[in-house]
């Protein structure tokens, strides 16, 4: 049987010179002389284009001086201690009570519940029947706290019902004197 193999040993040269990121192009990446001649010409062209096509007169702008005088007019009863407020006839007309709804449920035991947690610090708080706009036919437990003279006093009372930890609104029902 014949031995096909290689019995020579190859040797590998050594000094091989092997350039791993190479590429042909060339190394020259500058812009030739003719393209910035170029560009030059025409930049001047546009600016001597410029210059005699446009009115290009620059004047200095000086501001004019002025004199601002504010004139504050105001009621002399608001120097004192007292301040004038003008009704409406409308208002005047009307008588309007206030009153903070704490919450509408559909369960009447989270309704008493919510009653129960602020009956010590609001005075005036009762349950009522209303039906839902939102959902017609639906019954809702309303708490509702008031009826208070002013807007004033609804709004302290709404602000110790949202440190309890509810999101209170505020109802307003006006009736003709």
């Amino acid at each position: 049987m014949k031995d096909f193999a290689n019995r020579n040993i190859s040797k590998r040269k050594g000094t091989k010179n092997r350039q791993a990121f190479s590429s042909n192009r060339p190394d020259d990446k500058t812009i030739s002389k003719n393209a910035i001649f170029f560009l030059l010409s025409i930049s001047f062209i546009l600016t001597l284009i410029s210059v005699f096509y446009f009115d290009t007169d620059v004047s200095s702008i000086k501001p004019k001086t002025s004199k601002n005088t504010v004139i504050i007019d105001f009621p002399s009863s608001l120097l004192e201690d007292s301040i004038l407020i003008e009704e409406d006839e409308m208002q005047s007309s009307l008588s309007c009570e206030y009153y903070v709804q704490v919450g509408a449920y559909g369960n009447k035991k989270y309704a008493i519940e919510a009653q129960n947690m602020l009956d010590t610090e609001i005075q005036n708080i009762s349950i009522n029947e209303v039906y839902s706009t939102l959902n017609p036919g639906k019954l809702l437990n309303s708490v509702i706290s008031g009826p208070y003279e002013n807007r004033s006093a609804a709004n302290n009372a709404k602000e110790k019902i949202t440190i309890k930890g509810f999101d209170p609104r505020l109802r307003k029902t006006c009736k003709q004197k």
